[in-house]
């Protein structure tokens, strides 16, 4: 039997895009299960979601550690690999991670942003978005790398910007477009179809390679005999 990887979401709000992967994984035949919604926040409103789905959650409070980054990330691995994740999705999560902690999962950790990197890196991307001029914005789902919202890019889907937009039309405009692509690119990761070459992710799909588009071009279905729930 295929079994489908194990993936832990972390998040630290609400979990917008939690959402969109949950939904996603709810399929059987969706080749990643989530396994474990973990958050650094007690309060997050995503964790009350995700429990509504009878997911796992857990929460791991940064402030507790302080400055000690080391510590707080083992004591997040050690929730990771007691619910046997072999894959982790950042939603939201407001913590830049270590260098060690992103090597031990190398190809393995994905991230979504609201930008079409490497346009715009970090925070207040609608707004610098704007008064930059571009004609297009949109989001990237990458694998993570050291530096902040860099790494191999798996996809990226544009949005054009209006005349009349403000942050916020803008935003719901490419929030919209983050809830199709995060799922998309997920499930490429999770079945195996992503080969990292140096800076490069090679997508195994024959109309996902270099994909930016609007809408986005789905690879050939998943198989979906003996997929496990």
């Amino acid at each position: 039997m295929t079994q489908r990887a194990r993936t832990a979401i972390l998040i630290s709000g609400r979990g917008s895009n939690m959402a969109a992967l949950l939904a996603a994984a709810a399929d059987p035949a969706y080749p990643a299960e989530i396994a474990l919604v973990l958050s650094n926040r007690e309060d997050a409103a995503g964790l009350e979601l995700a429990r509504s789905h009878g997911i796992p959650t857990a929460v791991v409070e940064s402030r507790v550690f302080g400055r000690d980054r080391a510590a707080f990330e083992r004591a997040m691995e050690a929730e990771l690999h007691g619910h046997g994740v072999r894959l982790v999705a950042l939603a939201g999560f407001m913590r830049v991670l270590t260098e060690g902690f992103v090597a031990r999962w190398q190809d393995r950790l994905v991230n979504i942003h609201p930008s079409l990197l490497p346009a715009f890196p970090g925070l207040d991307t609608h707004a610098r978005a704007l008064a930059a001029g571009v004609r297009l914005h949109g989001c990237t789902v990458h694998l993570v790398r050291p530096g902040v919202d860099d790494g191999p890019i798996l996809a990226q889907a544009a949005v054009p910007v209006l005349p009349d937009d403000t942050e916020a039309t803008l935003a719901a405009r490419v929030l919209a477009q983050e809830h199709r692509l995060y799922p998309a690119a997920l499930a490429w990761l999770a079945a195996g179809r992503v080969r990292v070459e140096g800076a490069v992710a090679r997508i195994a799909a024959q109309t996902a390679e270099g994909v930016l588009a609007n809408p986005l071009p789905l690879p050939a279905p998943l198989p979906t005999s003996g997929a496990r729930g």
